[in-house]
């Protein structure tokens, strides 16, 4: 019994002791921290499983963390780690990333052939609308409906994007019209991008079209990210009334109590001035996430300089400092603004000594 315990244990002693992505964050998500956590674990030679790789690539990418993310995808296959399609085509985006898009397009000519499908084409021709690329985008886009590749509204997408980012707003309906002809059935990504093209022409009844068309369709429900879109399309028109119909929609399908989008509520709420509104969202935001963060604070408290409250700001400001983990010298320089622009030069000037005395202790 007790040699057989032993044997579980040596075995067991191979893989890492706690998730792999735990343990590159262990020491938070500086550059130089993950990079250091890299490099033990690379060096320990430790085993872990490909899920684990999988979920820790994912977690890499959203912190923008593209170097390391490359490495361990590198390392890994070296090691015999084995590459499906989907793989191919993340390793792609991270090249493109971390080397360039010379090395990404590198990267895919030196594909093996069952690995340039879809996945890889989708994934290169996103470097190329990142990138600002049209002609190279357009050309891969031709050649990707030859073979008939082109068939999810991902391409489309990232197509259009590129269009909204070059001002080139006249060719998103073209396009929106090209997938519903190749029956290629729009997201709620697209109707985004396609109600952003028509705003961007001041074409607000045409926003509204959009948004009855989707709602018709009954295959895409719009999240809260589809009416954060057109209530900001309301602010920039001056349609108050309207923008905060939207925001009322917003909130209803913020089921997942996001902090962005309670962000976005602040912001908008504020920039059609309803105050009470600013004030009801705050106390939702912290009923729902009771450890605030710092960017909260400094959404809300610039949100109330911009409405004038400064004694709310005040207050606020006084909470966040009694709170506060980190001293974010950013929730500092927005009170420091307002005192500055309302010539209250003694608050200003008594606000940062406070400041630099917490710094000095944090």
């Amino acid at each position: 019994m007790a040699t057989k315990t032993k044997l579980v244990a040596k075995r067991s002693s191979k893989y890492l002791e706690e998730a792999l992505y735990k343990r590159l964050f262990k020491g938070g998500s500086s550059p130089t921290s993950v990079r250091n956590e890299l490099t033990d674990f690379l060096k320990s030679r430790k085993l872990v499983y490909k899920w684990e790789v999988g979920v820790t690539l994912r977690k890499l990418r959203s912190r923008k963390r593209f170097s390391p993310a490359l490495k361990l995808s590198e390392t890994m296959a070296k090691r015999g780690m084995n590459l499906t399609v989907s793989d191919h085509a993340i390793r792609l985006d991270l090249v493109a990333k971390a080397r360039g898009i010379s090395s990404a397009e590198e990267y895919f000519i030196n594909l093996p052939e069952p690995a340039k499908n879809h996945l890889s084409y989708g994934a290169l021709l996103n470097c190329y609308c990142k990138e600002l690329m049209t002609e190279k985008a357009e050309a891969l886009m031709e050649k990707m409906k030859e073979l008939r590749f082109a068939s999810s509204p991902m391409v489309y997408n990232s197509l259009m994007t590129l269009y909204a980012k070059t001002n080139r707003h006249d060719k998103i309906p073209s396009i929106i019209q090209e997938m519903k002809a190749d029956d290629v059935m729009p997201d709620c990504f697209t109707y985004n991008v396609w109600m952003r093209a028509l705003s961007a022409v001041q074409d607000i009844p045409g926003v509204e079209r959009v948004i009855e068309e989707m709602k018709r369709d009954g295959r895409v429900t719009g999240d809260w990210t589809t009416y954060s879109n057109l209530a900001s399309i309301y602010v920039d028109a001056g349609m108050f009334q309207k923008a905060e119909g939207a925001l009322k929609e917003l909130e209803k399908r913020n089921v997942g109590k996001d902090l962005t989008a309670y962000q976005f509520l602040i912001t908008l709420y504020g920039r059609t001035g309803n105050l009470v509104e600013v004030h009801r969202i705050w106390r939702s935001l912290k009923l729902a996430l009771p450890k605030m963060a710092n960017i909260s604070y400094l959404n809300m408290i610039q949100v109330l300089v911009n409405l004038k409250d400064l004694p709310g700001a005040e207050t606020l400001f006084k909470e966040w400092e009694s709170k506060c983990s980190t001293y974010d010298i950013r929730v500092v320089n927005v009170l420091l603004r307002a005192y500055t622009k309302e010539d209250k030069f003694e608050k200003a000037e008594e606000l940062k000594k406070r400041s630099k005395v917490e710094r000095c202790q944090a």
